[in-house]
């Protein structure tokens, strides 16, 4: 298996969870070192490489030395929106003839496993995305009046990890980009230019730290774990 490498997007500002979401105490640890020691566990992952704000490079690169992250040779700077700043990773991988993982830096409580279910199912595929059936029932809405009721049978919720040979994800990012287009989900980009993209069961605890709740429900999920 070519080896991999791991793009951990962490440049988002925390609107919604009020700033520094990446940093936030769970369990004792920042959010952004529970993600990096678990990609840390998945052996055939060489690198990891998290792309950060500016102002967030400094302290990134002190928790990564702090925790022992020796995988972790670089923190890159991110961009205004996260396919930039996905795509300015892409462009600080040195070995080109490798594997690519995303993962998002706010989502701290994925499993190795998980990791590890994801790179083994890329096989000949254009990439792999981490997904859950949906528990609720979705509606199209159009001004605030309902269209239509979809069927849940047929949708399902992405997660990360994502994973793509470099090549595949590298000339998808350069296409849009020079398109002008805005994705908001790596395997999408892949997509757009003709990809054939599986999806594997994910993890209804790999949760996205979106708001402060989300650290209270993180904080259960952890005290549940064996």
């Amino acid at each position: 298996m070519k080896p991999v490498v791991a793009i951990v997007p962490s440049a988002g500002s925390g609107r919604r969870f009020g700033g520094g979401k990446l940093f936030a105490e769970l369990g004792g640890k920042p959010v952004i070192a529970w993600t990096l020691q678990a990609l840390h566990e998945v052996e055939v992952v060489v690198e990891v490489i998290p792309v950060m704000r500016d102002e967030d490079l400094e302290l990134g690169v002190e928790i990564t030395e702090r925790y022992g992250l020796a995988k972790v040779k670089k923190v890159v700077p991110g961009g205004r929106e996260r396919q930039h700043s996905v795509y300015n990773g892409l462009r600080f991988i040195d070995g080109k003839d490798c594997i690519v993982l995303i993962h998002d830096g706010v989502r701290p409580l994925v499993k190795p496993d998980l990791i590890r279910r994801a790179i083994s199912a890329l096989e000949d595929h254009d990439g792999v995305v981490a997904a859950v059936p949906l528990t609720d029932t979705v509606k199209e809405v159009y001004e605030g009046m309902v269209k239509k009721t979809l069927s849940r049978d047929l949708l399902i919720a992405t997660q990360t990890p994502q994973v793509f040979p470099y090549r595949v994800l590298m000339d998808a990012y350069t296409t849009v980009m020079e398109e002008g287009l805005r994705f908001t989900d790596d395997s999408a980009v892949v997509e757009h230019c003709g990809g054939r993209v599986k999806a594997i069961m994910g993890d209804h605890t790999n949760i996205k730290i979106t708001t402060r709740e989300d650290i209270l429900i993180a904080e259960a999920y952890l005290k549940g774990r064996p």
